[in-house]
């Protein structure tokens, strides 16, 4: 057990150049001025995991609130498991099967697991809030300047050591290191272990994720669009815009959805996706591009400017969350593909007269089961690049909107996994369900369903129908498409009508 209000001797770093006082400082974009020097000390590994709130995330029961401080990496367990074995028996025993460590020809390879890399973590300050909440006065770690080089590190008075835990918000956030703090998750993995810190105090979130990628990718090249699952925060750095590190998030991620909607046989277009640009396919399918082209410009477009009820779902801060959704690639993709199999199953079930005019006396079979013409057929807009962009736009602008009364930022998953393996995705999927976003999709399915979404060539239009829908060619036919379905949809009743007309207002579609 810990002692109350135990204190721990620190050495001050000082780091500060006149150049510094150019940059742009700026509260509002998370960037307050940092102080000028930041603090190393030493602390047992087991005490800093629980100050820091590095546990397993699970699915059981949504994440507390204390745990998801929405800038921490995502976590591989196996990572964490190595580590672990690396500090109990060094490097290469560490490697080794069970079979030869038992056979005692490889007792000399044993060494020490020595960890000397600072853990990176911030201490948080009495005003620093994240996601809507604070440290509790009495949970603080404070932090007590000297005119010298040292500094006192106050634990808090309520502190009791390993498996402690906060009244509300965790005083200490982890920047760099998580993994190696994972690896002692276990309590009676080595409880003296201690570990180097380097810790900062009151650094906003901003300049934290800058450290992860000064650190991790600046010069080690790191994968730099992995870097963005690890750090999610990082999805919504202004910076970023300007260099290639954000486009390449954006970009390989929408590539990799879009394969994952044409390769999981869950998918509404699964092998219904135009993958290689074939012309023959043109008038059948929508393109790999066009589906790249329409996620970066929905789901994985940075918030506009000035528009605060808009930005792409998962690389956006949710205005109503203050940061981005911690959503793993499975996760992401297993969302898409519950917004178009509800979709589907709407326009399956419907019998407007849009959709009875498009289908043929007998139904024809499809490679996913059974196909409808009202859906990917070439006469419906569904099937469309002009469609597939509005279809997005909407579930993802409602979502967004809404991301806050659908808890969107509890549904979460235990470990990361790529948007193409497909037994993540169909985890994510089965979880999804029971998650309310599940119901609103249901709803918006059954909204759609009822938009007339035949092109201007379908057979049976009306002169005045056809010069309508012709308005929906060309790079126009997107922001128009995207208006009259908002618009369709805000003649209802309910959330969702209520929430299509403001986006109409902040769209300036009216």
């Amino acid at each position: 057990m810990g002692e109350h209000n135990r204190t721990i001797q620190a050495l001050k770093v000082k780091q500060w150049l006149d150049e510094w006082d150019k940059v742009e400082f700026d509260p509002r974009q998370r960037k307050r001025r940092p102080k000028p020097h930041f603090y190393v000390f030493m602390m047992p590994a087991a005490e800093l995991l629980a100050l820091a709130g590095i546990s397993r995330r699970t699915v059981e029961g949504g994440l507390p609130r204390s745990e998801d401080i929405g800038i921490q990496r995502r976590h591989d367990k196996r990572r964490s498991e190595m580590i672990s074995e690396f500090v109990k028996y060094g490097f290469p025993w560490s490697e080794l099967s069970e079979a030869k460590r038992a056979s005692g020809k490889y007792d000399d390879l044993r060494k020490p697991g020595w960890l000397p890399t600072a853990i990176v973590v911030n201490i948080l300050a009495p005003t620093d809030v994240r996601r809507s909440d604070s440290v509790d006065p009495a949970d603080l770690v404070t932090v007590e300047d000297s005119d010298g080089p040292t500094a006192i590190i106050r634990l808090p008075s309520t502190f009791t050591g390993p498996g402690w835990r906060p009244r509300r918000h965790l005083p200490i956030e982890v920047i760099d290191g998580q993994h190696r703090l994972w690896a002692f998750e276990d309590e009676a993995m080595a409880p003296d272990f201690q570990l180097p810190v380097v810790a900062f105090h009151g650094l906003d979130i901003s300049w934290q994720a800058y450290l992860f990628w000064s650190i991790n990718i600046t010069p080690k090249r790191i994968n730099a669009s992995l870097a963005f699952d690890m750090y999610p925060l990082l999805r919504t750095e202004d910076w970023l815009d300007r260099f290639e590190g954000h486009s390449i998030y954006r970009e390989t991620r929408a590539q990799e959805l879009t394969e994952a909607l044409w390769s999981n046989p869950s998918s509404p277009w699964f092998h219904r996706i135009n993958m290689l640009g074939e012309t023959g396919l043109r008038e059948t399918m929508v393109s790999q591009a066009a589906w790249v082209r329409s996620l970066m410009a929905t789901y994985l477009r940075p918030r506009a400017p000035g528009r605060s009820l808009t930005g792409g779902l998962f690389a956006a801060d949710l205005q109503s969350e203050g940061s981005a959704l911690q959503w793993t690639r499975a996760q992401q993709a297993a969302f898409l593909i519950l917004a178009g199999q509800k979709l589907r199953d709407a326009v399956r079930a419907t019998n407007e007269l849009w959709a009875t005019s498009l289908r043929p006396t007998e139904e024809r079979e499809g490679e996913n089961g059974r196909a409808d013409p009202a859906f990917d057929g070439r006469f419906s807009l569904l099937n469309q690049d002009q469609g597939v962009r509005a279809f997005l736009h909407v579930t993802n602008d409602l979502s967004f909107l809404r991301a806050r009364e659908l808890k969107l930022g509890e549904w979460v998953a235990e470990d990361g996994a790529d948007a193409t393996d497909a037994e993540a995705v169909d985890d994510a999927l089965q979880s999804l369900a029971s998650q309310l976003a599940a119901g609103f999709l249901t709803e918006l399915g059954g909204h759609l369903s009822t938009y007339d979404w035949r092109t201007s060539s379908a057979p049976g239009l009306t002169a005045n129908q056809r010069t309508f829908k012709s308005a929906f060619r060309g790079n126009g036919g997107y922001r128009e498409l995207r208006r009259q379905v908002l618009h369709h949809l805000a003649k209802g009743k309910g959330d969702i009508a209520q929430s299509s007309r403001q986006l109409i207002s902040t769209l300036g579609f009216d």
